[in-house]
Parts: C-alpha cells; sequence; structure tokens
C-alpha cells in the first residue's frame, strides 16, 4: 500500500446513528478523517472490520512490528475523558492495557482482547463472581488527582431528586424519597477509589489466547473517584430477564447483591446505599421515569430494602 493513501475505515450506520444523536452529525461526519489521521500517527494497518459501541469506534490494527491492537475513536466528554487516566492507572491490572494515547483528540491505541468472548457468555453467577473480583481489583486503587469525583455528582443527583419530587406520582414518591435522603447523606463522604463506573457483563472481555493475561479484562471506563459501592447497579440491573425468569426477581436480585458484596469484599450496608443513588441517578435521566419508577428499578430497590440473606 502507498504510505501516503490513507487506508479505508468503515464507519457502521448504526455508529453514525448514535453518535449523531449524542454529538451531532459534525462530529460523526469528521470520524472517518479522525480516524485516519490516528491510523497514520502510529503508523497501523487495519486488521479487520470495525467494532463499535453507542459512541465509539473500535478497529483492529497491526502495529508497525506486526503485534495486534485495537484503535478506539470516540467523542470526548465528562464520561469518557478520564479513560486513559485510569487505564494508565490500572496498568493492565484488570483491565485493558493502554499502549498510546493522544489528548489532542483522544485516540487510543489498546491492547487486542478476543470480542469472541464475553462475560454475557458465561452462566450468571460465575460472571457475577468474575464482577466481584474485578470490582476488588479495580477499586483497590486510589483515584488519580483531577479526575471527576462522584461527591459533585452526588450533591447534583440529590438536588435533581429534590426538585423532582412533587411531580413524582404518589405511589412512587416514597421511593425517590427514601434515594434522594441517600444521596444527601452520603455526598460529604463519597470515597477516594478509582470506580469503572460501567462494569457490566458485555464491558468484560477474554484476553487473546495465548496471552497470559486472564481470565477476565474489564474495557470502556467512565471513570470517576468515589465509593465502590457505586459500582453495583450494572451487575444488578443488566441480564435482567434471568431475574424475571426465576419467577422471583427480588430474590434473584437480592442473591446477586449479595454473591457481588461478598467476592467484592464491600460493606453491605454502605453499598446497599450507594445503590439507591445509582438507582435514583439512573432515573433522573430517563424520560420513562419522569413519574413513575421503572419496573426494574422498583424490584432492585425492594430487594435492598429486605434482609441479605434469605431463608
Amino acid at each position: 500500500m502507498d504510505p501516503h493513501t490513507p487506508q479505508r475505515v468503515d464507519v457502521p450506520p448504526a455508529l453514525v446513528r448514535t453518535v449523531t444523536g449524542f454529538f451531532g452529525p459534525a462530529w460523526a461526519r469528521g470520524l472517518p478523517g479522525l480516524t485516519a489521521r490516528a491510523l497514520d500517527r502510529w503508523g497501523l494497518t487495519v486488521d479487520g472490520a470495525s467494532m463499535h459501541g453507542a459512541v465509539a469506534l473500535v478497529v483492529p490494527v497491526r502495529r508497525p512490528g506486526g503485534g495486534r491492537a485495537v484503535l478506539k475513536i470516540q467523542p470526548q466528554d465528562t464520561e469518557t475523558e478520564g479513560e486513559p487516566g485510569a487505564l494508565r492507572t490500572w496498568d493492565g491490572d484488570g483491565a485493558v492495557r493502554l499502549l498510546e494515547h493522544d489528548p489532542s483528540d483522544g485516540a487510543m491505541l489498546l491492547e487486542a482482547l478476543d470480542p469472541g468472548r464475553r462475560l454475557d457468555s458465561v452462566p450468571l453467577e460465575p460472571a457475577l463472581e468474575v464482577i466481584g473480583a474485578l470490582l476488588a481489583r479495580l477499586t483497590s486503587y486510589p483515584g488519580p488527582a483531577g479526575m471527576r469525583g462522584l461527591g459533585p455528582l452526588t450533591r447534583d443527583v440529590a438536588a435533581r431528586g429534590r426538585d423532582r419530587l412533587p411531580r413524582v406520582g404518589a405511589a412512587w414518591r416514597p421511593v425517590f424519597e427514601r434515594w434522594t435522603a441517600a444521596a444527601e447523606a452520603l455526598s460529604d463522604e463519597p470515597g477516594d477509589r478509582l470506580l469503572h463506573w460501567d462494569l457490566h457483563y458485555e464491558n468484560v472481555l477474554a484476553p487473546r489466547e495465548g496471552s497470559d493475561r486472564g481470565p477476565w479484562l474489564a474495557i470502556d471506563p467512565k471513570p470517576l473517584v468515589g465509593d465502590p459501592g457505586f459500582e453495583l447497579l450494572p451487575a444488578l440491573r443488566n441480564r435482567w430477564a434471568e431475574a424475571e425468569d426465576t419467577g422471583t426477581p427480588v430474590r434473584a436480585t437480592r442473591r446477586r447483591f449479595d454473591l457481588l458484596t461478598e467476592v467484592a469484599g464491600l460493606d453491605r450496608e454502605r453499598a446497599r446505599a450507594w445503590t439507591r443513588v445509582r438507582l435514583l441517578e439512573d432515573c433522573l435521566g430517563r424520560p420513562e421515569a419522569r413519574a413513575r419508577v421503572p419496573r426494574a428499578h422498583a424490584l432492585i430497590d425492594r430487594a435492598l430494602a429486605e434482609r441479605a440473606h434469605p431463608d
């Protein structure tokens, strides 16, 4: 290939739609050029079909020496801008390893994992044990200076929760009140650990065979500094159909909570309180939760309110 000829990178139409919805059409239009410049900057060769999340383009590549890696391009906002710093702090301990980063545009070169082996393909209880173990490793690191913190976020959630209360239906107002009270109580003791924020089953991949990095590594953090109890909701809420399929989703959710807190070594009472804050934060961002609590959130709240160890 002529080194002066830009490599073609296919941007999936689904990514164009979602990233346009979040960040506007101009950023989406510039994505091919941004990707081509990153490929040229690090001397990379495209090595497979592009992958994507809601806003990130992930391109399998070969480095100049032939080693595999992935190029990740995503818009920079308060959620994504801390990712390189978090990955640097973890330095491969429980998370994908950062190889290169350009702060001018946020492009990252990451170690190649196995996209065909995700934790959502593993039965639920072993998968929960993996999540708990990863949480223990990742949150063993203190948060880097300058990274966004859970304290300001919690104060904002408490204020918005209090503002929302008059508009919540009477049947659901006690739930919002309980969550808001938890946020107000915890806002002055936010914690100092490095958090992933979005550790669910699809954000855990196996390393490539023979890499001696296993068995599972976290990807795609939206990091902040705070209390590890804030980390549980993604693993409680995702794969929700499996909780419903048991016929006793509250009991099933309580089992998830017990297993996660046990393996991660978390204080259960603090984890309950922080999970209520997280439920409120999540509902405040959902249009369908403007006046009522969605079913999954309500059942998770019930599971938190009941005793930790069922008969």
